[in-house]
């Protein structure tokens, strides 16, 4: 079903923003789609939860929020692209956390072992501007198992329950924020890594360049502000023209600095 125009009503400028969750890959997406991809990789079958595992981390996270709407705040791709049937959208702010580009790839998505490359996730900061999408709670069970496919597939995020600010009040929102634990969240990459990363790294859903050029893209349209990765993209173009970079092929004129 169409998402219903009074969702919008906060903000009836991202009507014609934000994907019809109908026609996107992930309303109907498995992670089993991606198994022989992954074999192909060398990628261990272990690369993903079973589907036992990954409903009972929804069990969890979602343990007493039986009957109520949930809302959940989206920062990355799933602000313009969310998969999920929702009655209303509002920006948002998340404080105490921030995107940052430390979601680390050598698997094959957006980098591969030779060029990885990075993506965006939540970690411990400041605050983060994105928006929260209300799951009336009628909908809440089969709208958040679509949800916890595409985020949940791997081992990368903890799904929380964090306050949020909006210009209607404060809410609280269910959150993916990266798993310091996990392999692939690398707070520590240095922001010289960081640039080699997203420069280089490519995959089987594009680059890492393309991601950063889409979330910029997305985010003007959206009005949502993000200064720093702004001055990631100019340090990118930097490193691109230094060292004979396309951004749209293959690089190289120069020796590329080792992988992190």
């Amino acid at each position: 079903m169409p998402i219903d125009p009074a969702a919008f009503r906060h903000h009836p400028g991202l009507a014609g923003l934000i994907r019809d969750p109908e026609t996107s890959f992930f309303r109907d997406f498995h992670p089993s789609q991606f198994d022989e991809r992954m074999r192909a990789l060398g990628r261990p079958d272990g690369w993903r939860r079973s589907d036992a595992e990954r409903e009972a981390t929804r069990a969890e996270a979602l343990a007493g929020r039986e009957g109520r709407d949930i809302w959940v705040f989206a920062y990355g791709s799933l602000m313009w692209d969310p998969a999920f049937l929702f009655d209303e959208v509002r920006r948002a702010t998340l404080p105490g956390w921030q995107r940052c580009m430390v979601l680390w790839d050598r698997y094959g998505a957006r980098g591969t072992p030779e060029a990885p490359g990075v993506m965006a996730a939540l970690i411990e900061g400041s605050a983060c501007e994105g928006v929260a999408f209300r799951i009336p709670a009628a909908r809440a069970d089969h709208e958040t198992e679509i949800l916890w496919r595409r985020e949940m597939l791997g081992h990368a995020y903890i799904p929380r329950f964090l306050p949020a600010d909006t210009a209607q009040g404060r809410i609280e929102v269910l959150a993916f924020t990266g798993d310091p634990t996990a392999e692939v969240i690398r707070p520590e990459l240095t922001r010289d890594e960081i640039v080699r990363c997203v420069a280089t790294g490519r995959g089987m859903l594009g680059s890492s360049r393309e991601y950063l050029d889409g979330m910029l893209e997305n985010f003007a349209e959206l009005k949502v502000h993000d200064p720093d990765l702004h001055r990631l993209m100019a340090e990118v173009e930097r490193f691109e023209q230094a060292h004979g970079i396309d951004p749209a092929g293959d690089a190289t004129e120069e020796p590329l600095p080792p992988s992190p």
